[in-house]
């Protein structure tokens, strides 16, 4: 601010990644979106996910000017349902917007028996592929005959190697007892679509 309490032309939002976890409860994001709003935060780029009873929050926010890192982790920790979570506000030195590594061009799922290494092994062909992992979500399933892994990647594969990439992959998953299918982005409607 300057001296007479107008914004001066140099005084700049800060970006910052915020990071939340906490025991999985109802209304979560929408509490934790309200209170942003209300702080006048931009909400950029970000991911919700429950892992196991818990529930984790990250996302990059644009502060506006005069409402402090250490100012938003107190609003957050105020809020009843993030009773107990680890909240973290920090600086966040890169560049907001995505590049051309970001481009979804297909969504991958997998499922089957959970087992180590499953993981590695599906995304080692990605990368011999030249392939991007844009997103990732993977859930343990419990059942009757056990329990049971789905990951749902949203992947950028090269043009010339989506042909080679997929076979693959599926000739991967298929060694490993997995079921796998997949939608390229125009089918999804999303980005890259």
């Amino acid at each position: 601010m300057l001296a007479d309490g107008r914004k001066g032309e140099t005084e700049m939002s800060e970006v910052v990644r915020l990071s939340i976890g906490c025991t999985d409860r109802v209304g979560l994001v929408s509490a934790i979106a309200a209170r942003l709003f209300d702080l006048g935060v931009n909400l950029g780029d970000g991911t919700f996910a429950t892992l196991g009873e818990g529930a984790e929050f990250v996302a990059l926010c644009e502060l506006p000017p005069g409402v402090a890192p250490s100012a938003l982790e107190a609003e957050l920790a105020g809020l009843p349902l993030l009773a107990g979570a680890t909240i973290a506000v920090t600086p966040f030195r890169l560049g907001l917007h995505q590049g051309d590594a970001a481009n979804v061009t297909h969504e991958i799922t997998c499922i089957g028996p959970d087992q180590p290494g499953l993981l590695a092994r599906m995304t080692e062909v990605l990368v011999a592929s030249e392939a991007n992992i844009v997103g990732l979500v993977a859930t343990r399933l419990e059942g009757q005959d056990g329990d049971a892994y789905r990951m749902v990647l949203s992947v950028g594969i090269p043009a010339d190697r989506v042909q080679v990439c997929l076979a693959t992959l599926a000739n991967t998953a298929n060694q490993l007892g997995q079921r796998l299918t997949w939608r390229a982005a125009a089918e999804i409607g999303g980005p890259g679509g």
